[in-house]
């Protein structure tokens, strides 16, 4: 199987892509683990949900100025419609995603 661009995975027709820019040695991020698991299985078949390694993908990390890790954006449609640096509690991220999900 061909792998996909990032571009192409975000381009998620019908189903908003949340993409987590994290790092193998952030603590916040390692803590945001289990929140982003809940997130997503709270909205199975409804979200799709990246998990980009910063340091192993400077390119995508550069393209969407990401300075900090953890960083989470939300693109619906391709198009980047929330973002966030920084730790957040769930349900405060299945809000923001509620807005978004058909």
């Amino acid at each position: 199987m061909a792998k996909k661009s990032f571009q192409e995975l975000i381009n998620s027709p019908g189903m908003p892509v949340l993409v987590d820019f994290y790092a193998d040695w952030c603590g916040p991020c390692k803590a945001m683990n289990p929140v982003i698991q809940q997130v997503a299985s709270e909205f199975t078949g409804k979200l799709k949900v990246l998990k980009v390694n910063v340091d192993n993908n400077q390119a995508a990390a550069s393209q969407f100025k990401v300075q900090g890790v953890p960083t989470f954006i939300l693109f619906h449609k391709g198009q980047a419609v929330w973002r966030q640096s920084g730790a957040l509690p769930g349900n405060q991220l299945a809000q923001v995603i509620k807005k978004y999900v058909e």
